[in-house]
Parts: structure tokens; C-alpha cells; sequence
């Protein structure tokens, strides 16, 4: 989620980080607060209708495409209340989740990484008070971007080095060798870091 962007350029784009991430949470608890079925779908609606005010129908697409990940969830949900017999129950469940990640894309497709991690890095300050780095949760933000597409990447090519081997699924097979590759690109990561001097003051003493 965190590494959506936005294929438009939208005036949400110039609203401050903060206030849109502080407006995310109160929108999201606002959510959970309701278990009426014409709230959550209008919640869902208006949360549409934004995309669509803030960047025309391309940004309204990306929107949309973002909620693909939700598929399976969206099925089990489906499944689950279909043997239970609670319908009503379940379409509260499926239009919050919908209403309440189409709302997290907004903000993280309109909200530049950088500014992301200042809000963070203003928010956990105290924590230096107690010896914690703050700066080590910046840059776990940071490695999460970097690592996401990179691993999705070497995946892929795992499983289809499997396949033209194989005639049988990957599944669990390609398990520890997609764990050897994260711990060697785990590697080559720490190496650079500690060429820049590392992220944490070294004690001298």
C-alpha cells in the first residue's frame, strides 16, 4: 500500500502529510464506530467520489486497481457469511474494508514518502528520551519500499526458473531458497549502510 502512487497530479498532493494522515485515523475509527449497512456503503461511495473530485477518472481507476489486493479477502468474507446466514453482516464487513483501504491508498498515493517519514520522525522524537533511534523506524520505512518490489521481482523469477524445470506447482519447494535470496539482499543492504558510515553512532569508549 505504501508504495502506490498516483498516476495524476491532484491538489491533494499540496494538502499537509500530517493532516492527512491524522484525518485517516479519525476516518477509519469513524468507520469502525458504525455497523449500519447504508453508512459503510456511503462511506465507500463518498470515499469514490473523492478520487474521482481530486484527479478525474484516471486517478478514480488507480483507485479501484489498488483494491484488487482485497480480492481473497473480500471471497472469504463472502464465504463465511454465506454459511452463516448473516448477509447483512458481511456486506457492513466487505464495505468498511473497502471504504476504510480506498481511504489509506488516498492518502498514500497523494503523500510523497519523504513526508511520510518526517511525520514519523516528529512523532516518535520522544523515544529518544529513553535511548531508542527514532531514525532506525525512517529507515525501516524506507528498506520496506525498497525491499517490496525487489523481492516481488526475484520471486517471480524463482518461480519460473522452477517451472521450466518442473512440471509440478512451486508452492512450498521455492520457500528456502526465496529466504536464502531475502538474506543475501539482506546483505548487500547492511554492506552498503555500514559504507556510509551505519545508522547507529558507534560507541567509542
Amino acid at each position: 500500500m505504501i508504495s502506490l502512487t498516483s498516476p495524476v497530479e491532484t491538489r491533494a498532493h499540496g494538502w499537509p502529510a500530517g493532516a492527512k494522515l491524522a484525518a485517516l485515523c479519525v476516518s477509519t475509527v469513524l468507520l469502525f464506530l458504525s455497523d449500519d449497512l447504508w453508512v459503510q456503503g456511503g462511506a465507500f461511495i463518498a470515499v469514490m467520489a473523492g478520487y474521482l473530485a481530486l484527479g478525474g477518472m484516471d486517478f478514480l481507476r488507480a483507485g479501484l486497481r489498488s483494491l484488487k489486493i482485497l480480492t481473497m479477502f473480500l471471497v472469504i468474507i463472502a464465504v463465511w457469511h454465506a454459511v452463516t446466514g448473516t448477509w447483512v453482516d458481511g456486506a457492513v464487513v466487505a464495505l468498511r474494508l473497502l471504504a476504510a483501504v480506498s481511504l489509506a491508498n488516498l492518502v498514500t498515493m497523494t503523500t510523497r514518502l519523504t513526508d511520510m517519514t518526517d511525520v514519523v520522525a516528529k512523532l516518535t522524537k520522544p523515544l529518544a528520551i529513553i535511548g531508542l533511534n527514532p531514525r532506525l523506524l525512517e529507515l525501516a520505512i524506507a528498506l520496506v519500499i525498497r525491499f517490496t518490489p525487489v523481492l516481488i521481482e526475484k520471486g517471480t523469477a524463482l518461480n519460473m526458473a522452477w517451472r521450466a524445470r518442473s512440471h509440478r506447482r512451486p508452492g512450498w519447494r521455492v520457500i528456502l531458497p526465496f529466504v536464502v535470496l531475502a538474506i543475501d539482499e539482506s546483505d548487500h543492504v547492511a554492506e552498503a549502510l555500514r559504507a556510509r558510515g551505519g545508522v547507529i553512532p558507534q560507541n567509542t569508549d
